[in-house]
């Protein structure tokens, strides 16, 4: 299949459509066009202003030229004619509108109107495009193509540039898949956006303090395949961008809590030690009994072996004394090397800071078991934080069966109560969000 070069194959040539009148609602835009430019000829491509078409169309809103009020009103349509907030920034809005297009304040426009007005965009400026073309052939007997076009800003880069919004008789997007460039590189996903290209072109002599709305450009040679402008609108499903500021902060949460697992294998690399402090600051806020802060984790290094052997130690007598097989023995006590081939070991306790003394063992048992389990909440939020740091982490309970060893080791307060031992990492394979577990599982309803 042979592909052709989007680029002319001469000059193109750019021309004002000068001595337009102020459009009006109800006006013959048609008409009038023909009259100013008579000069029109078979290939051209007509490019009109998406404010044409608001005018002759009759998307004006009469407005109040108070300021504050009229920018209130301004507010009112934006939400009216917004399908989805993407962004936010103090008062404005990037939005998704209804024709799909995303831009600032979903096109609501003061400009170039009357102070007694605002302008909504074409409802449907693919149509209009289209009405504009056969018109045009009727009265000038030419083939020509249409584009509609506003003024938006483009993601990371600064200022703004005219877009297609509307087309007819011009093709939309220029596809180079499986061509090949004059290196013999095959081109996978270039694609060429034409009608923005012509829009942007056009927009070099119509300008915006003119009174230009109008252009034509010449020597395209366009061609109808049957695409319009919103084909130019990337389906929602294939936009790397697609979620708004709230919406992507509200995946992220939840994907950062799924991204948690036990992960057992861990690469070489070493671990971001300002990373690892991120994400104990975040574990320390997790709430406590009387404003308290119970938990402590400690980064252990020097003294690693030393504790993880003194540990062992413990851990095989109880098992020798629970008359457990000697196989049994060793394959249990290979478990704990996943302790020592990490990269780095935490390990979490609960001390007695802020706890309450009581007279009576019920409560005294209790108030133990509220700062315990306020204890869990700070592990669980240590184990999300070092996984939304991209890093893995494995919850192993061996210190809570040995208290004594690990503070008598670590030189530790009676009160430290041990909440476990992290092993943390950087993972051998990515991190990726698991799905949740269906709630009825363990969520009783009364």
């Amino acid at each position: 299949m042979s592909i052709s070069d989007h680029a002319s194959a001469d000059a193109i040539t750019v021309l004002p459509i000068r001595g337009l009148p102020e459009f009006r609602p109800g006006d013959d835009l048609a008409g009038t066009l023909a009259g100013a430019a008579p000069w029109i000829v078979d290939g051209d491509v007509v490019v009109v202003t998406s404010k044409v078409f608001s005018k002759v169309e009759g998307r004006l809103v009469p407005a109040p030229t108070d300021p504050e009020e009229r920018d209130t009103l301004r507010r009112q349509l934006v939400d009216a004619e917004t399908e989805r907030i993407l962004a936010r920034r103090g008062k404005t809005l990037i939005v998704a509108g209804k024709l799909g297009i995303v831009q600032a304040a979903a096109g609501i426009d003061g400009s170039n109107v009357r102070r007694d007005e605002l302008a909504l965009l074409p409802a449907d400026p693919d149509a209009s495009a289209a009405r504009l073309r056969a018109d045009l052939k009727v009265l000038l007997g030419v083939e020509v193509a249409v584009v509609v076009t506003d003024t938006m800003g483009r993601a990371w880069r600064v200022g703004q540039t005219d877009v297609a919004i509307g087309s007819a008789g011009f093709t939309v997007v220029h596809r180079y898949g499986g061509a090949h460039d004059s290196e013999g590189n095959e081109l996978l996903v270039t694609e060429v956006a034409m009608a923005d290209e012509v829009s942007a072109a056009a927009d070099l002599v119509k300008g915006k303090l003119g009174g230009l709305p109008v252009a034509v450009v010449r020597g395209m040679v366009p061609v109808d395949d049957g695409s319009t402008a919103r084909d130019l609108v990337r389906p929602v499903d294939e936009d790397m961008f697609r979620l708004g500021a709230d919406e992507a902060i509200a995946l992220g949460r939840r994907e950062a809590v799924l991204l948690r697992r036990s992960t057992r294998a861990f690469t070489d690399e070493p671990v971001d030690a300002d990373a690892l402090r991120r994400a104990v600051g975040v574990a320390l806020t997790a709430p406590a009994p009387h404003h308290s802060t119970p938990f402590r984790f400690a980064w252990v290094r020097e003294r690693r072996t030393a504790l993880l052997d003194a540990m062992a130690g413990r851990w095989r007598a109880d098992l020798v004394a629970d008359g457990r097989p000697a196989d049994e023995v060793e394959r249990r006590m290979a478990r704990g090397d996943l302790l020592r081939r990490a990269p780095e070991l935490v390990l979490a306790f609960r001390t007695g800071d802020g706890m309450h003394d009581y007279p009576d063992a019920a409560r005294s048992a209790g108030e133990q078991t509220m700062f315990t389990v306020a204890g869990g909440a700070a592990v669980q939020s240590l184990l999300v934080a070092l996984a939304a740091e991209g890093l893995a982490s494995c919850w192993v309970g061996s210190t809570i069966f040995a208290p004594d060893v690990v503070r008598e080791v670590l030189g530790l307060p009676a009160d430290w109560q041990p909440l476990g031992a992290i092993a943390v990492g950087v993972p051998e394979e990515p991190l990726a969000p698991r799905p949740p577990r269906d709630p009825g599982e363990g969520f009783l309803e009364w």
